[in-house]
């Protein structure tokens, strides 16, 4: 779920079985998971060119790569820092809508109970 979406923030969304074949590709123990250390493979695989033009792990490692030598240190720190930051604004926003979802779900239980008290309150005087 974390691949997924992060390759859709990265603007190139991939299908299930895109996803399972990006985890295949370098899922050295076999568990069906990234860990630090596949997910580094990655990076490694794509700078010894190892992986398929066309797989969704060359697409991540093109998104997410800085030429140091062109853009110097502080250019990739600058890169790294954007892109953090986009993530954190995405999560905030995330939250706020999980926020305001909650916010409606408390307000319709409570006009549930509402209707459900005058309905008995009602039958009272049936």
């Amino acid at each position: 779920m974390e691949l997924k979406l992060m390759m859709e923030k990265l603007g190139a969304p991939q299908t299930h079985l895109g996803l399972k074949n990006m985890i295949k590709e370098v899922d050295e123990d076999f568990d069906s998971k990234l860990s630090f250390r596949e997910f580094l493979l990655i990076f490694r695989k794509a700078a010894a060119g190892e992986l398929q033009e066309d797989s969704g792990l060359h697409v991540l490692a093109r998104l997410s790569e800085i030429d140091v030598s062109t853009e110097g240190v502080k250019g990739a720190k600058s890169f790294f820092e954007a892109k953090v930051q986009a993530i954190n604004v995405s999560s905030r926003f995330e939250e706020e809508i999980k926020a305001e979802q909650e916010e409606r779900k408390k307000q319709a239980e409570e006009m549930k109970q509402r209707k459900a008290a005058f309905k008995e309150l009602q039958s009272t005087f049936k």
